[in-house]
């Protein structure tokens, strides 16, 4: 899993849907998300501290976790099916563990309420993430090149071998 922090919400410059962006903390990899107007609005308030006069739906959904001890661990995108990405809130009240079933938007409109963690599978991120900064990733593709072409076999070898002092 991927830790992924929102970067903003965007247009689609054709359909003029709004689509959440997450950005990973290098700022190489961003995963696009469709969503609906709502969430757009409910994410964007979150992102820029709005308190609404009266709870909206996250923020209820906030205020119940206050008023029972729950906790917003963190959020999950754990899938990517027909186009649909699918998400669980990771909850906790005392010992108690759960995991519910949300909408991503969603998920990530109570987590930014929240300051919960947004993390993504590395295969979500496989399938429907675009690269941000392609000079970096060819820069990163050309020393890891350079650095084994450099290698010899035994070598390769000797620095592959568990070292407990390296980790």
């Amino acid at each position: 899993m991927i830790e992924m922090k929102v970067a903003g919400i965007a247009l689609d410059a054709m359909t003029r849907s709004p689509i959440v962006l997450l950005k990973d903390g290098t700022d190489r990899r961003a995963l696009p998300i469709y969503i609906g107007q709502d969430q757009a609005k409910a994410i964007m308030g979150a992102l820029e501290q709005q308190k609404p006069p009266r709870p909206l739906t996250h923020d209820l959904m906030v205020n119940f976790f206050t008023a029972w001890g729950i906790t917003l661990e963190k959020i999950i995108i754990h899938s990517l099916q027909d186009n649909t990405f699918y998400a669980v809130l990771c909850l906790s009240q005392g010992e108690l563990k759960k995991e519910l079933d949300c909408r991503p938007s969603d998920a990530i409109a109570i987590a930014l309420r929240t300051n919960a963690a947004i993390w993504v599978m590395e295969e979500v991120i496989a399938d429907a993430s675009i690269p941000v900064d392609r000079d970096a990733d060819e820069e990163e593709r050309k020393a890891f090149r350079d650095f084994v072409s450099n290698l010899s076999p035994e070598e390769l070898i000797k620095k592959a071998k568990f070292n407990p002092e390296n980790g």
